[in-house]
Order: structure tokens, then sequence, then C-alpha cells
């Protein structure tokens, strides 16, 4: 069983930034790709960012390319997701998720989820 455990979610003005992360259970952490979702109240679960299982690739929506950044250090079960230039339209509960291949990436499965932490921008 695996159990992901999101924190650093907060309250910050527009153009600021955060840094979540996303500690893993598991002895096989680094054997598979991690990814960030965001919801927004009313919405659907969106992909935000993904990352392959050794880091040497990364994938993100559209909407944060060029803001956010995804990181992991296997060494320590933990996957970040650094936002930058933070938007209101940024505001959602932020998940972090492992998918079963190494790849990853927006088109994946995703079989492991957390709990989410909540990301709240204010303008």
């Amino acid at each position: 069983q695996v159990q992901l455990v999101e924190s650093g979610g907060g309250l910050v003005q527009a153009g600021g930034s955060l840094r979540l992360s996303c500690a893993a259970s598991g002895r096989t952490f680094s054997n598979y790709a991690m990814g960030w979702f965001r919801q927004a109240p009313g919405k659907e679960r969106d992909f935000v960012a993904g990352i392959n299982w050794s880091g040497s690739s990364t994938y993100y929506a559209n909407s944060v390319k060029g803001r956010f950044t995804i990181s992991r250090d296997n060494a320590k079960n933990t996957v970040y997701l650094q936002m930058n230039s933070l938007k209101p339209e940024d505001t959602a509960g932020y998940y972090c998720a492992r998918s079963p291949t190494s790849w990853g990436g927006p088109r994946a499965v995703y079989d492991y989820w957390g709990q989410g932490t909540q990301v709240t921008v204010s303008s």
C-alpha cells in the first residue's frame, strides 16, 4: 500500500510563491512516475505537472508552464511542486498522485492519490 501526504498549501497573494511537497511511503518510490493535479470547486480535476521515475522528464499543463516546476528527491521519497507567479485562477485543491508507469505524463494512469492541500491565491 502506498500513502501520499501533501503539505505546503496556504493563502498567498497574487504574484507570490508556494512550494508543495508530497511524501510517499513505500520502498519503490523511485520506480514510478509522479504527478500533481488540481481541482477547483465545481470543476474537474486537471493535470498540472508530471515527472518520470528519474526526474529526467517533466510535463506541464499549458496554464502553468514557465511558472511551476516539478521535481523529486528519490532519497527522500518526496516530490515537489514549486509554484511561482501565482494567479487567482491557480486557487484549487492540489493533489499528488503516483503512476504505475515509469514515464508518467498527462495521459498516464495514476493509481494512488493523496488527500490534497489547499492553495488560495488572493488578488
